[in-house]
Parts: C-alpha cells; sequence; structure tokens
C-alpha cells in the first residue's frame, strides 16, 4: 500500500508465538482507489481495521480455550483477525468477516506468514446480509460497539447469523453503547451474562468486559 506504514510484530496467545502483519499506528490511511470511501469509511476510522487493539487480544485468549470441536464459528469485524487466526491454527472451523476492503488481504498475508492453510473469510457489512455466511454455532468480536448504532446493527446480524443453541462472546473495554446492546440481544431473545477483566498491567493494556450471550 502507498503511503502506509507497516509492521511485523509477535503476539503470544496460550504460549504460542503469531507473526502479525499490520499497520504501525492508527496513523496511516491510504484509500487511492476510492474503495473505503465508497463504503461510507472515513479517512479518521479508515485504519481501525489495520491494527491489533487490546480487547482482541484478549478475546483470543479467551476463546483460544473452549472446546470448539465440531462447531462452526464466526469472528465479526475481525480487523486484524487474531482470534481467527489463532482459532485456525487450533484446527477450529473458523470463518473470518470484515467490511474494510482490506481486511481480507492482510488476513492472507498473516495466514501465510504462520504457515497455516488458507482460512475461510467473508464480506461483513452489517447493513448488508450476506446470504453465503449462513449459520453459526458461536459468534465472536472485540470492540465492535464504538458506534452508536452499531448496538442495532451488531444485533441484527448476530441474530440473523445465529444457528441454534448459539453462543456469542463479545470483548468490550467499557464503551457506552454495551447496555443498549445488551438490551437488544435480550428483546431478540438471548439470555446474557459478563464477567470483567482488567489487564492494565500487561502489554494488553485493557479493561472492561467479557459479554456472553446464549440462546
Amino acid at each position: 500500500m502507498k503511503n502506509c506504514q507497516l509492521k511485523i510484530e509477535t503476539i503470544t496467545v496460550n504460549k504460542i508465538d503469531y507473526a502479525i502483519h499490520s499497520l504501525v499506528d492508527r496513523q496511516q490511511y491510504s484509500d487511492s482507489g476510492q474503495q473505503a470511501a465508497a463504503l461510507g469509511i472515513s479517512s479518521a476510522s479508515w485504519p481501525l481495521f489495520g491494527v491489533v487493539w487490546p480487547a482482541s487480544r484478549i478475546l483470543a485468549a479467551t476463546v483460544c480455550l473452549f472446546d470448539l470441536e465440531g462447531k462452526r464459528v464466526l469472528e465479526i469485524g475481525c480487523g486484524i483477525a487474531l482470534s481467527s487466526i489463532v482459532l485456525h491454527q487450533m484446527g477450529v472451523d473458523i470463518t473470518a468477516s470484515d467490511y474494510h476492503p482490506l481486511a481480507r488481504e492482510f488476513l492472507a498475508q498473516n495466514v501465510r506468514m504462520n504457515n497455516l492453510a488458507p482460512l475461510n473469510f467473508q464480506t461483513g457489512n452489517w447493513d448488508i446480509a450476506n446470504p453465503l455466511l449462513g449459520k453459526f454455532d458461536l459468534i465472536i468480536g472485540s470492540d465492535i460497539l464504538y458506534e452508536p448504532a452499531h448496538s442495532e446493527l451488531v444485533s441484527a446480524f448476530v441474530d440473523q447469523h445465529s444457528g441454534n443453541g448459539v453462543e456469542v462472546i463479545i470483548v468490550d473495554p467499557n464503551r457506552g453503547n454495551r447496555s443498549k446492546f445488551t438490551q437488544k440481544m435480550l428483546s431478540l431473545g438471548y439470555s446474557h451474562h459478563f464477567e470483567c477483566f482488567n489487564t492494565l498491567d500487561t502489554d494488553a493494556g485493557c479493561k472492561g468486559r467479557i459479554l456472553h450471550y446464549h440462546r
């Protein structure tokens, strides 16, 4: 990409090291073909997909401990897709999804760098239905409730792709839209519980709640 600085860092999840290729910081921007602009992605929000957020590390460290044999898993708003890469390495049936035009490219690069087979990626625009996605047993996401509209958009998207007995896990770093999202999920028939986390003393640097929903 022109006009963008990139980096490769090693991220350790459950004692396994992963080489992750990402933007060097949140000041990067490159949209010469105007693909992002056409999707309504501003220059300010453009780089958000391309960095490893603290909440994504929390999500990866959480879901890698689950028994996911035989389950179909979807990561929504995946960005760099750290959790998807970790679960893919474990042999889980994982699909990563995001609407940023470069998310697929970065994911493919990171999968190759970690000597993994190709990982399934689908466009995940919460405003537009994608029938190719289908239904899932577990839906995961990290720090995806940062805009007021996301409460309704994400809850509707999750519900559309929830299979029977679905579990939904969202790592939320105390965003103000969390309560509204939970209200939406409850109105759709999901039960809810949460656990708090505080990792300010680690390189993850994050505190908030791990939100669990079941139906």
